[in-house]
């Protein structure tokens, strides 16, 4: 019944201030629409980074942002009762912090996006591009955490009856840090290690590593874990504690150029400067290689065959994989062309049977002409038999 009477009393008021507030929503909006109109028209037409992030983020916040600033603006002019005024201004502030940490996440977004475009890790020399994206990508996501909880403490504190609920969101960060703290030690270390990783940074995004034996790339640095590609596209989720804890490979730690090898093994009758022109010759065959080192050297001898180390260099991680390969290859094919004899062979001296001689001589025993045997060997074979 009071709220009939209420209506009855105050209708014409709450009529006009009903229209005012509708179309001074629709001039929010219609304001929005003709802002976008001409950020889209000098995003494309100067291919504006700044603009183009602002279109691709900032629709959804702005259809808020816009009608709640014209109602706060016109809302104290309305004919209102106090006690609705009241309630208007406080859900208009309400939606208006919202709107506000929205917007404050629209530009941290924005910022993300400039530092994309300005340090861009799909061109060949991005060292310093993968440094500072990693450390951005950490700063965003805790930047985002914040943002979330001050927006929530602060809109609680509007509320008299648990004011104290926000208040002791901010102010006792220490004790609810420390209770947090005993229950998600695992989930802290996480968070942790993600800021010690964002500064000392032992890898970047893009980075190759080797991890328990899996080679990959870094494809994700989050909040709580490493995404890591592995070369035949499996994905290795590692905890960010990890990489704190244990020691690993990154062989792009510094500058993203490797040097890649590969061993021949071959006979002692090798012709090694022969072998050494060729590799020159394979390594200039290929735009695989650096064209910086290109070295063939006999880098140990055993008992049967020499080994030899082939070095090269290449630009990155998987261009080194692909010219070890092809060398080692190529090396082969050569030696099996033009020098067969040079590929690895076992040599031996046989036992004969001379059992011709025997019968002649009248030997009770067969002679034999002993030679030693090589270890192991438990047949017989003709002598520099090819292994």
């Amino acid at each position: 019944m009071e709220i009939l009477a209420f209506l009855e009393k105050n209708w014409q008021s709450l009529a006009w201030s009903a229209g005012i507030l509708a179309g001074v929503i629709v001039a929010a909006l219609l304001l929005r629409a003709v802002v976008f109109w001409g950020l889209r028209k000098v995003a494309h037409r100067k291919g504006s980074v700044v603009g183009a992030s602002l279109l691709k983020h900032g629709q959804q916040p702005t259809h808020w942002i816009f009608p709640l600033l014209a109602v706060l603006v016109i809302l104290p002019g309305l004919p209102l009762p106090h006690e609705l005024m009241t309630v208007l201004e406080h859900a208009a502030g309400l939606g208006l912090i919202a709107a506000c940490a929205w917007l404050a996440v629209l530009v941290i977004e924005i910022v993300s996006d400039m530092v994309a475009g300005r340090y861009r890790i799909d061109v060949e020399d991005n060292l310093m591009a993968r440094r500072v994206q990693t450390q951005f990508q950490m700063l965003h996501r805790i930047a985002m955490v914040v943002v979330i909880v001050v927006a929530l403490s602060v809109a609680l504190m509007t509320f008299p009856a648990i004011k104290h609920i926000g208040m002791s969101i901010l102010a006792s960060a220490g004790l609810a840090s420390l209770i947090v703290g005993m229950a998600m030690k695992g989930t802290l270390s996480n968070l942790v290690a993600g800021v010690q990783i964002a500064f000392a940074q032992p890898f970047r995004v893009e980075d190759a590593v080797v991890i328990d034996g899996e080679w990959g790339w870094i494809e994700e640095i989050g909040m709580m874990y490493v995404v890591v590609r592995i070369w035949d596209l499996r994905r290795l989720v590692v905890p960010l504690s990890y990489f704190l804890d244990h020691s690993f490979q990154n062989w792009t730690r510094t500058s993203a150029d490797l040097l890649g090898h590969c061993y021949i093994y071959t006979d002692y009758t090798v012709p090694v400067d022969e072998l050494r022109a060729e590799l020159r010759r394979i390594c200039e065959s290929t735009p695989l290689w650096n064209k910086k080192v290109c070295v063939l050297q006999v880098s140990d001898a055993f008992q049967n065959t020499l080994q030899l180390r082939a070095l090269m260099d290449a630009r990155n991680s998987g261009e080194a994989w692909d010219l070890r390969c092809y060398v080692r290859e190529k090396l082969v094919d050569f030696l099996q062309k033009k020098y067969p004899g040079s590929l690895p062979r076992y040599r031996a001296e046989v036992e004969t049977l001379i059992q011709a001689h025997a019968a002649q001589d009248g030997d009770p025993e067969p002679r034999r002409t002993a030679a030693p045997q090589l270890p192991g060997e438990n047949g017989r074979r003709n002598a520099t038999q090819p292994a």
